[in-house]
């Protein structure tokens, strides 16, 4: 092939990639649009307010997608994304849309039970530093109170796995307490800890360290026992087993304990921050159901699955690089 064949051959493939069209990005321009209409076209039956600034944020999106039809194959890895949500894309406009008729434009699902799409926006817009402030505490008490319990729940674990003398005293102990939802112990840490929020700690690790230990010793114990004897033929003592064969070959088992503890953690989080808590997401909801402001709940809910979905994706890039030199064997 000549060289003048090559390049026109290059032309012609990108001329077809530019002519290509996005139909998703057209009937999502098409739902989002739609929302912003119905949002900013017909009444509320009950005041929200951010009316105009949801239907300004839908609208501008629609006119995104419409622009971004004709070039979204040309955009590299973004433009795989963006095609491969294509259809969440539209079916989240219609979806929104339909949620606008259904509770401030035609009352059918009411206040204050329920929230319109603009409702939430004007919670955020009204409420925003209120609920930053909330954002902060329940990061740093989840933060202590996940990191300690994974600490504690994987050492256990590797202890668990690895001694049968600590195994026969201490399994039985962790299956005794394992089945008993952490929020039982509340009666517990009021007398053993000192303040309500090293209380909450607690409560947000037991959560997190009994998964993070059933599966930790779980990993460690099926690890096949001819590599420790090939590790003590070829001079390793116990210690070295442990770093560089039990616990590298464990890291699996400990990944489901980390994602296990992760929810669980979170499952607790409101419970624990409603142990006389001054701020956080749980002291929020708890605050705002007792006055019957379910708008604001749901924003607040809405944040604390928003932080959960986000620490998740962040532990799975940490597993897939940690686990890299598993690939092909697991």
């Amino acid at each position: 092939m000549s060289e003048a064949q090559a390049l026109d051959g290059a032309a012609q493939a990108q001329l077809t990639s530019f002519r290509r069209l996005w139909r998703d990005g057209f009937f999502a321009a098409f739902s989002w649009g739609a929302a912003a209409l119905v949002t900013i076209g017909l009444p509320d039956v009950v005041p929200w307010g951010s009316a105009g600034l949801f239907a300004a944020i839908t609208g501008a999106l629609a006119v995104l997608f419409v622009l971004l039809s004709p070039v979204v194959y040309r955009l590299g890895r973004a433009g795989e994304v963006m095609i491969h949500y294509g259809p969440w894309l539209v079916a989240i406009g219609v979806w929104l849309a339909l949620w606008e008729l259904s509770t401030a434009k035609s009352g059918w699902l009411p206040k204050p039970f329920f929230s319109p799409p603009h409702g939430l926006l004007n919670v955020y817009v009204a409420d925003g530093t209120r609920l930053l402030i909330c954002i902060g505490y329940t990061l740093r008490l989840w933060s202590l109170g996940f990191l300690s319990g994974v600490a504690v729940g994987y050492a256990t674990g590797v202890a668990l796995g690895w001694s049968k003398r600590f195994s026969y005293w201490g399994m039985p102990f962790l299956k005794l307490i394992g089945p008993v939802p952490a929020t039982a112990w509340i009666p517990c840490t009021f007398y053993f800890f000192p303040t309500t929020f090293g209380a909450s700690v607690f409560i947000v690790a037991l959560a997190s360290g009994i998964p993070v230990a059933i599966l930790t010793a779980s990993g460690v114990g099926s690890v096949n026992r001819s590599f420790y004897d090939v590790g003590r033929i070829l001079g390793a003592d116990n210690r070295y087993l442990i770093r560089r064969v039990a616990i590298p070959a464990s890291l699996p088992h400990v990944f489901v304990g980390l994602f296990m503890a992760l929810y669980y953690s979170f499952a607790v989080l409101v419970v624990a921050e409603m142990l006389g808590a001054k701020y956080g997401l749980g002291w929020y909801i708890q605050f705002q159901t007792a006055y019957s402001g379910y708008a604001n709940v749901y924003a607040a809910l809405i944040i604390m699955a928003a932080l959960c979905a986000g620490i998740v994706r962040l532990l799975f890039v940490v597993r897939d690089r940690l686990l890299r030199w598993q690939e092909g064997f697991i």
